[in-house]
């Protein structure tokens, strides 16, 4: 089968949402915690976390067009702390709740019975059933022309997590911790992990660190 950019553009706007939400591949999927000065909570999905680099430990994510508003960047700039938190088996159909467009004054901890935890004086909210939660703090806003996103960069200052997923030479083992992925944008995933290979060096073979 084949589509080029005429047939995309053609599209129904939903059934080309899906096609080109699908075609990345399995994302990594996370819920947003964020809570304004007053302490009004919000809760939210992405799909669009991504590593940007380790030192310092940098994480980006991409917000779409406003409006609708977008409580969770607004609750980001006007505090400087959100927490990414892990999505789990247990959890995977509240997250995707908190997907609708609540009004601003909703929190979606409260209608998705999900538990907002705070540890160590951070300001945002954890979200307790997740088993991988990250505070981190905000470091620059980049708006990207082409398409009027906004790319938020924040760096991780908490991490929590169980003991026995982390590896000693720091490598997590996410399938331990329940963690799932997703495809699109409503399609959920368990993994299965095939190897772990070591750094690959030019003229030196590989070998699996299992």
């Amino acid at each position: 089968m084949y589509i080029d950019k005429t047939e995309i553009e053609q599209l129904e706007k939903q059934k080309r949402v899906h096609l080109i939400n699908s075609l990345g591949g399995f994302k990594s999927v996370a819920l947003v915690g964020t809570s304004d000065k007053n302490g009004n909570e919000n809760l939210a999905i992405f799909s669009s976390l991504f590593h940007i680099g380790a030192n310092p430990p940098l994480i980006g994510m991409i917000f779409r067009p406003s409006p609708p508003e977008r409580d969770t960047m607004s609750n980001i700039l006007e505090t400087g702390f959100y927490t990414i938190n892990h999505i789990n088996e247990t959890i995977y159909k509240q997250a995707h709740q908190t997907s609708a467009r609540y009004e601003s004054e909703v929190s979606e901890f409260q209608v998705t019975n999900l538990k907002p935890e705070y540890k160590n004086n951070f300001f945002a909210p954890f979200v307790a059933e997740s088993n991988i939660q990250l505070g981190v703090e905000f470091k620059e806003k980049v708006d990207i022309s082409i398409n009027n996103t906004t790319m938020i960069i924040g760096e991780i200052v908490q991490i929590y997590l169980p003991e026995n997923c982390l590896h000693d030479d720091g490598f997590i083992d996410l399938e331990k911790a329940n963690t799932i992925t997703c495809s699109g944008l409503d399609s959920y995933h368990k993994t299965i992990q095939i190897d772990r290979l070591s750094y690959a060096k030019p003229y030196k073979e590989i070998t699996s660190l299992l």
